[in-house]
């Protein structure tokens, strides 16, 4: 059953992924990494990292 949430949880958090990543500049293919719990906090890292280049600009 634990592995059923997992499934479940991963599926909400690459979907957004997916959507986001590409308006950052990032190969929206990268929302992968969300199935380990760390690859969405590095991916969210990195979204802020693309998104103070963007308003430097």
């Amino acid at each position: 059953m634990g592995g059923m949430w997992w499934f479940i949880l991963s599926a909400l958090t690459i979907i957004p992924m997916v959507k986001l990543l590409p308006f950052f500049g990032i190969n929206k293919y990268w929302s992968v990494a969300c199935i380990v719990p760390l690859g969405t906090v590095a991916l969210l890292w990195w979204m802020g990292v693309k998104l103070t280049e963007l308003e430097r600009k």
